[in-house]
């Protein structure tokens, strides 16, 4: 008879980070990515490009984000 190891459950997702523009507003969710500006779903803020701007004000740069920590993803 074979045995299989059972995964965890719930299985273990990482942390998600929102960033808000301080100026509108706008979130940037991670989890969610910005399939309008071509991000997928699980993009990182890091993974943005320097010269990421809100993109419908863009007032404010990469930097000027503020994060906010959201906790698992599931």
């Amino acid at each position: 008879m074979m045995r299989f190891a059972m995964a965890p459950w719930p299985p273990e997702v990482p942390a998600m980070t929102n960033y808000v523009c301080p100026d509108c507003g706008y979130v940037y969710r991670e989890a969610e990515g910005d399939a309008h500006e071509g991000y997928p779903p699980g993009t990182a803020f890091a993974s943005l490009p320097e010269d990421f701007v809100r993109p419908a004000c863009a007032v404010r740069g990469k930097e000027d984000f503020v994060e906010q920590q959201t906790g698992p993803a599931n």
